[in-house]
């Protein structure tokens, strides 16, 4: 007799439906599972054994019948244990150990140990979503049922192991079906530095709030000790909330690399990543011979701080080209490609030179002018023109660190940076894709919502001719400016306006 029990794979960051397919026939006992699966999937064999003996079921041993299980389509790679409580419920449903029930309605996920339990799998979330336009109920361990539940209009089945997921399947057991509570978006968690503890650094800080509110790229470079760690790691603290929807979406990201908790299984801060200048490529970019998101993706809608940036390999830097201009990275192998989010704002921090004090008014710097400029010349040409703000982090003097009083508090900062973001969710009303900050325009967006004063397109026009700019730097300057005017309230691009973006930007273009 053949069973048909449907699961999922995920694939990226997007989940698909998978047909388990369960034979038993006549011949020598054997049990085969087909349909390119991994070694974590062709070993669920001996685990659906055991816990099938193990639940009081007869193990497929005993039956002395060949066992083929199909994981269809066949010619997408599965990976990992989740397949395992599909299968077992397969093979019971073929040999009838248990009464027949409406399979094509309930989809089933759950790795299972060798005494029956059920263990939480990754990548719940974005099979959840999946399943909502497909299944009527899922039926998965109770551990996942948290991140399940964040899916509304989903019927959720929490078991503890086979035994509960027989009993339920047989209606000898009534578990409860879990609904998706609210939502708290408001509650905020507490950041390790609030921007009141920054003594100094008023342009970094000014900058960092540009940064903020229009979803920018920034270089700092300073000598050490400077405090470019301790603006970076601040950043977080003046984002705004996150929406439902781009928490969902940070959500489903972790969901996949395994890294929600079970207790908290909605990612409610901004995601802040930190990889060592040691990261491989495929760390950074995501990839693998099963490809999973990257520390890119990992940061989006959040910040990707690389500090020491010269330090990291080149072809490593160079990877960031494609994200930091779409917002997006698509990793390509033989078999296909994968695309991932990967909309964040980079924070680089660098010294001047390898000594790190080239510069500096205080300590001498003991390199040649060809080591500064191979030392410089490790971040290209291209890249630097992708990050909108490039500034320079000063020493902070004793009396500013001795005496000087609290700053504006990160809350405050919010606030501003709130509201800017609230003038260009309306100005994006006009736009049919759905876009967030002025660093997600297009060259085309740009033109259309940047309204220049004669003053402010004079200056521009004088700027291009002076130093040669490219057409990027154009419009990320004139992005730049739009970000400014929304911090001002100001409808129109004004000369002040510009003349502040192109102070952040100059200074690297010669």
């Amino acid at each position: 007799m053949t069973a048909k029990i449907y699961s999922s794979a995920v694939v990226g960051i997007k989940a698909q439906v998978i047909e388990v397919e369960v034979d038993l026939g006549p011949g020598l006992h054997s049990f085969n599972i087909v349909g390119l699966a991994d070694k974590a999937v062709s070993e669920a064999k001996d685990r659906v054994s055991s816990a099938l003996k193990n639940s009081g079921a007869v193990a497929p041993q005993r039956l002395n019948r060949r066992i083929t299980v199909n994981l269809a389509p066949a010619d997408l790679k599965k990976e990992g244990a989740a397949y395992d409580l599909a299968i077992a419920v397969g093979c019971l449903l073929a040999s009838k150990q248990i009464k027949s029930f409406e399979a094509d309605k309930k989809l089933f996920l759950g790795e299972l140990a060798l005494d029956g339990s059920l263990r939480p799998v990754s990548g719940i979330l974005p099979s959840m979503m999946m399943a909502k336009e497909k299944f009527e109920e899922v039926i998965i361990p109770s551990k996942n049922v948290n991140e399940a539940s964040l899916v509304k209009g989903l019927k959720i089945v929490g078991c503890n192991n086979l035994a509960e997921v027989i009993e339920y399947l047989e209606g000898k057991r009534d578990i409860g079906f879990i609904s998706s509570g609210e939502i708290d978006l408001n509650k905020f968690n507490e950041y390790p530095i609030d921007f009141s503890e920054i003594k100094g650094q008023y342009q970094a800080k000014r900058a960092l709030e540009i940064a903020a509110a229009g979803g920018h790229n920034i270089l700092m470079v300073g000598s050490p000790g400077s405090g470019k760690s301790m603006l970076a790691k601040a950043l977080p603290s003046i984002l705004p909330t996150l929406s439902l929807e781009e928490a969902l979406e940070v959500s489903k990201i972790y969901s996949v690399c395994g890294l929600l908790s079970n207790e908290n299984p909605l990612v409610l801060t901004r995601p802040f990543r930190s990889p060592h200048h040691t990261a491989s490529k495929i760390a950074l970019v995501g990839g693998g011979s099963w490809p999973k998101p990257g520390e890119i993706s990992l940061a989006h809608r959040g910040v990707l701080f690389m500090d020491e940036i010269p330090e990291f390999a080149r072809d490593v830097l160079e990877s960031l080209r494609q994200p930091l201009e779409d917002g997006e990275i698509t990793v390509s192998r033989v078999q296909g490609s994968l695309t991932f989010p990967a909309r964040f704002i980079l924070v680089a921090a660098m010294n001047p030179c390898p000594c790190g004090y080239y510069g500096d008014p205080e300590k001498e710097c003991r390199c040649s002018p060809s080591e500064i400029m191979r030392y410089q010349k490790k971040i290209s040409g291209p890249l630097l023109d992708r990050i909108d703000l490039q500034i320079g982090v000063p020493r902070v003097k004793f009396e500013e660190l001795k005496n000087e009083k609290a700053g504006e508090s990160s809350e405050k900062i919010r606030e501003r940076i709130e509201m800017a973001r609230q003038i260009q969710k309306e100005r994006f009303k006009k736009i049919k894709r759905d876009i967030f900050t002025n660093a997600e325009m297009t060259s085309k967006e740009t033109e259309e919502l940047c309204r220049l004063d004669n003053e402010a397109e004079n200056l521009l026009k004088k700027a291009i001719e002076n130093w040669y700019l490219s057409a990027r730097s154009y419009y990320r300057i004139l992005k730049v400016a739009r970000t400014i005017a929304d911090l001002a309230q100001s409808e129109i691009i004004k000369s002040d306006h510009i003349a502040e973006a192109l102070r952040y930007r100059i200074k690297n273009e010669n």
